[in-house]
């Protein structure tokens, strides 16, 4: 329940309590200033203790906190409470205006939505008569003219009620409505939670497999071709083929061991705990350039923006990739990569000026395959990106990245 509509309940509360207690005394006060119209100190003296009689009904009823439900008890207060209504109204009109009560409450006393049509029609005929001049009647119009108020208080009533629980429907419908939508909107909850712990999932086995190739496609390949030159030098009649074959071998085992640390590098990407992506891309690019001989260029267009996490890990790990391939495959002795941010997206271009590929003779990647293209492609799909990718025999190879531009969540 909101703070209106408990401000709500308080005001109604307060009405339902005190508002008998105010028409009785305004009536008392209409009653006395127009004494002229009590004939009889009789009827003086039962004006006072039926007065007295409503004031303690009102106090045995008792205040109001919240809706009351109908019982056999409040239906007996409601007609006691006519009762003393309609006696003081037979002896002065002006009491009519306590009667009114009769109005505002019957759905909370009287159980049944036939008795409180009775109960409501009790009150409008105490009114009415009032209306007419008061009981009894003196004059042959009075009964006409009581009919038309009968008519005319029914028909107020009957209107008033009918509006009222209608928009009490309308009420219990918004509920309705409301409670549908928040249950739709913890089901979406749930679902939006089921589908990031498999996005999670699938992004975990995605990195299992690209893991699982890389180790074979560097490690497990260079533990072979290190144990083809032991092999050799454990043959090896001369020192010196012994010696150029166990140089081979430490060279092998040395870059296998490079081809280690930088799988763990990109499966716990750390160059991008300390710095930006444009600055980890940078010394990514110049350390690889050192370690290879080769001239590397890295370049940043248009305003750099903080990445959100996953995108900047992506783009650094597609730059990896192909910085690997380039070294392995590209023989190539110029590679420029140019980080581009251009309003709703980011776009990485990684140039070399090796020997190039056909892209549609490309062998499909077999289990026991590296991901090389495909892996960077599925990366940059994995958050709604693409990849293209320009090669010719000869020519070099350019690939591009485009992912949308998402900011670091603060």
């Amino acid at each position: 329940m909101t703070a209106t509509d408990q401000r709500l309940d308080r005001r109604q509360d307060l009405f339902h309590t005190w508002a008998p207690y105010g028409l009785l005394a305004v009536s008392a006060v209409l009653a006395l200033v127009s004494s002229e119209l009590v004939g009889t100190p009789a009827e003086w003296y039962t004006a006072g203790a039926l007065f007295i009689t409503a004031v303690l009904l009102q106090l045995w009823h008792g205040p109001r906190h919240g809706r009351r439900t109908p019982s056999g008890r409040s239906a007996v207060f409601y007609g006691l409470r006519w009762a003393t209504a309609f006696g003081l109204t037979v002896i002065n009109p002006f009491f009519a205006f306590y009667a009114a009560t009769g109005y505002f409450d019957t759905d909370e006393l009287i159980p049944g939505r036939r008795r409180q049509w009775l109960g409501f029609l009790a009150s409008a005929l105490v009114i009415a008569s009032a209306q007419a001049g008061g009981l009894p009647f003196h004059s042959p119009i009075q009964w006409p003219l009581f009919g038309v108020m009968l008519v005319v208080n029914t028909t107020l009533l009957a209107s008033a009620t009918h509006f009222a629980r209608q928009e009490e429907q309308r009420s219990r419908d918004r509920a309705e409505t409301i409670a549908a939508l928040r249950q739709a909107l913890d089901e979406n909850a749930a679902l939006h939670s089921q589908l990031l712990v498999q996005a999670r999932e699938a992004g975990v086995a995605d990195e299992r497999r690209r893991l699982a190739a890389e180790i074979h496609d560097t490690i497990a390949q260079g533990l072979t071709g290190i144990i083809a030159q032991l092999q050799v030098v454990a043959n090896a009649p001369d020192p010196s083929v012994a010696r150029t074959h166990l140089a081979r071998a430490s060279d092998l085992a040395r870059h296998s061991l490079g081809e280690a640390r930088r799988s763990v590098h990109n499966l716990a990407p750390v160059a991008l705990e300390n710095a930006g992506l444009p600055d980890a891309l940078k010394k990514t690019v110049a350390e690889w350039g050192e370690r290879t001989g080769t001239r590397a260029e890295f370049t940043v267009t248009g305003r750099a923006e903080q990445l959100h996490e996953e995108v900047a890990a992506t783009l650094l790990r597609i730059v990896q990739e192909a910085l690997s391939n380039a070294a392995r495959h590209a023989r190539a002795t110029r590679v420029g990569v140019t980080l581009s941010f251009l309003g709703d997206e980011v776009i990485l271009d990684i140039r070399d000026d090796g020997r190039g590929f056909d892209p549609l003779a490309v062998p499909a990647r077999t289990s026991a395959g590296g991901f090389g293209l495909d892996g960077m492609r599925a990366r940059a799909e994995r958050i709604a990106g693409s990849l293209t990718v320009e090669s010719e025999p000869g020519h070099g190879t350019a690939l591009s990245a485009r992912v949308p531009l998402v900011r670091h969540d603060p």
